[in-house]
């Protein structure tokens, strides 16, 4: 499954992907709201993870080429929470891209068409996004796709320590309807 964006192709992951997925991954300003970075062996397992999802279930965190520019940047699209929380079982749509990437509108327009495809090929009724509340980037991310935030949603990761700095996180979510809407 291929998905193409006026910028952006979201596509299933290659094994070309994983030596630029794992630089990424031990960048410390891409890696800045996550516990840490990551190893090249732990990034690659879980490029063949997020791959392994994608040919399995028709939809995921797809890897994102820019034509013309670069054949990968990072990846976008939806994914169900490896966690228990008061909004879960639910799908998120997340992004992760290369620091040279940003500020680009990319992670908007390729999360605009994740949502597109959650909500009108999918069905999905709700799609959630989450972030520590330190990450003021995706937050505006979120904000731009139309995702709305309800302070009382907001909650500790359940996979954070208690008084980890990232522990606390805010819950941004949108509806088919409200999706449909404004279709």
């Amino acid at each position: 499954m291929t998905i193409r964006t006026e910028h952006l192709i979201l596509r299933p992951w290659r094994e070309e992907d994983f030596e630029p997925f794992a630089k990424m991954n031990s960048d410390p300003r891409v890696m800045e709201y996550f516990p840490s970075i990551l190893s090249h062996h732990e990034s690659d397992d879980l490029a063949k993870r997020l791959s392994t999802k994608l040919q399995e279930q028709g939809w995921g965190l797809w890897a994102v080429s820019v034509p013309g520019i670069f054949d990968f940047i990072g990846f976008i699209g939806l994914s169900e929470p490896s966690f228990n929380a008061h909004f879960t079982p639910a799908v998120e749509v997340g992004w992760r891209l290369a620091y040279d990437f940003w500020g680009k509108g990319y992670a908007t327009e390729g999360a605009l068409e994740a949502l597109r495809y959650g909500f009108e090929t999918l069905n999905l009724n709700q799609i959630v996004s989450f972030t520590a509340v330190q990450n003021r980037r995706s937050i505006e991310v979120m904000k731009r796709i139309g995702l709305h935030h309800d302070p009382v949603d907001d909650f500790n990761h359940p996979k954070l320590a208690e008084g980890h700095i990232l522990r606390r996180h805010v819950l941004y979510r949108l509806n088919r309807d409200e999706w449909m809407e404004r279709s």
